[in-house]
């Protein structure tokens, strides 16, 4: 908090000190909780992916027995979501093309969701709440795409 903020709070009583915190809290920048959720939901299919291709013979085999994603082929199912997870967290790391990344990934939780493991949606809607920040609000003021839009006079 500001000494401004602390210092006239007291005098307000509880709820002046608490107004004062909110107001504090409200002006922490934007850019850097958009940057906070790229990251960590980048970060989540990022290892993932990392996973898929050091065990590809175990990644075929769970797209056959255990994913079962409907009408694919669960060998092309697995190079499609394998790639998926290894290409769309980078648009999302360098906030290149991000919302483009943020949909690729929101598609892919959708499908986990709705035909892998439909019991584990409290961990899905937390992924899909950060894809859906970086789709509806952007990459943020720290991104690539917030750069090359300065550049172009946007």
């Amino acid at each position: 908090m500001s000494a401004t903020a602390l210092s006239s709070a007291p005098s307000r009583g509880p709820i002046g000190l608490v107004a004062a915190a909110f107001d504090v809290a409200g002006r922490f920048p934007a850019s850097l909780i958009q940057l906070a959720a790229r990251v960590a939901v980048g970060l989540v299919f990022f290892k993932s992916g990392l996973t898929k291709i050091s065990t590809w013979d175990n990644t075929l085999e769970l797209f056959a027995s255990e994913y079962q994603v409907p009408l694919l082929p669960p060998e092309l199912a697995a190079y499609l979501g394998t790639a998926a997870e290894l290409a769309a967290p980078w648009l999302l790391f360098l906030g290149f093309g991000a919302r483009f990344g943020a949909a690729a990934l929101l598609g892919m939780t959708l499908v986990i969701q709705t035909f892998v493991y439909p019991l584990n949606y409290a961990e899905h809607l937390t992924w899909a709440t950060l894809l859906l920040l970086v789709l509806t609000r952007g990459a943020g003021a720290l991104s690539l795409d917030h750069l090359i839009r300065r550049v172009m006079g946007r």
